[in-house]
């Protein structure tokens, strides 16, 4: 690589971590290129990417981002899951570490609120963004819901009442 594809990837690594809710950094020796294509895949279809780093160049593309905490993970051969939403690149990537034996999650960050592997697996447990709001308009809605069931529950019961006694005679 030559100094111009490294400040053009130093510059596109910087430019892609504008838009970026999480990132997680795993090592991926073992891994195979089709299983890698898997989870680029899998992270695309959540909004995400994923991107094989260069450690130094990371590093470098990390100043004056959220995310300069990671740099002491960057370490090894390293690929970073980067998510849109909060928990879509930890849930992702724990995902495809529980099926795949040789890619080990080592941490992440949430903004500048760095994670441990501990905290990625915790955060991949969480419900995403539109599984809350569902939860939360069902929530809304359920007492709406019952009161509109009370008020119809007499005239509903008296309806019954007079088809049982239109039967019975």
């Amino acid at each position: 690589m030559d100094k111009a594809q490294k400040i053009a990837f130093v510059k596109e690594l910087n430019g892609a971590l504008e838009g970026v809710e999480s990132i997680v950094v795993a090592h991926y020796a073992g891994t195979t290129v089709s299983e890698l294509e898997e989870l680029r895949n899998a992270m695309r279809q959540e909004g995400g990417s994923v991107q094989v780093a260069k450690n130094r160049l990371a590093k470098i593309a990390f100043e004056g981002t959220p995310y300069v905490n990671l740099q002491e993970f960057m370490q090894g051969p390293t690929i970073l899951t980067m998510g849109t939403d909060v928990v879509s690149a930890a849930k992702v990537a724990q995902k495809f570490a529980d099926d795949h034996k040789a890619f080990e999650i080592i941490g992440g960050a949430m903004g500048e609120t760095q994670l441990d592997a501990a905290g990625v697996q915790a955060l991949s447990k969480m419900p995403s963004l539109d599984e809350l709001r569902a939860k939360l308009m069902g929530t809304l809605t359920a007492p709406a819901t019952q009161l509109v069931r009370t008020i119809n529950e007499p005239g509903t019961s008296l309806v019954r009442v007079l088809d049982a006694k239109t039967k019975a005679a």
